[in-house]
């Protein structure tokens, strides 16, 4: 599965779970500062099957109608949760179907 992360979400998820997928950034793409409607049409354009993301604002923000790229929407961006809840993340992204949407409650962080 050719996956992209979002900025909103930790950086270092990519390691953990590029061993089964091919698993990209999009500040590695050059497309950092695009506004979520123009980023998800690149990567779709450019073949994404996932787009991963903390932003919860997204299915508000985005007509997700009509979008191939299924979208994955963590409940934190914590990296210690999202470290602890590696094997939930990685389900949900085996689950995946494209044109998906998925909210996965994983935790928030306290404060």
């Amino acid at each position: 599965m050719k996956i992209i992360l979002d900025e909103s979400t930790p950086q270092k998820l990519r390691l953990l779970i590029s061993d089964r997928h091919f698993v990209v950034t999009t500040s590695f793409q050059g497309w950092s500062g695009l506004k979520n409607g123009a980023l998800l049409s690149a990567a779709e354009g450019a073949g994404f099957d996932l787009f991963i993301t903390a932003d919860q604002e997204i299915c508000y923000q985005q007509n997700l109608s009509g979008r191939r790229i299924a979208l994955l929407v963590l409940s934190t961006n914590n990296w210690g949760i999202v470290q602890e809840r590696l094997s939930e993340i990685g389900t949900a992204i085996e689950q995946t179907t494209l044109g998906s949407y998925t909210f996965l409650e994983i935790g928030h962080r306290s404060g």
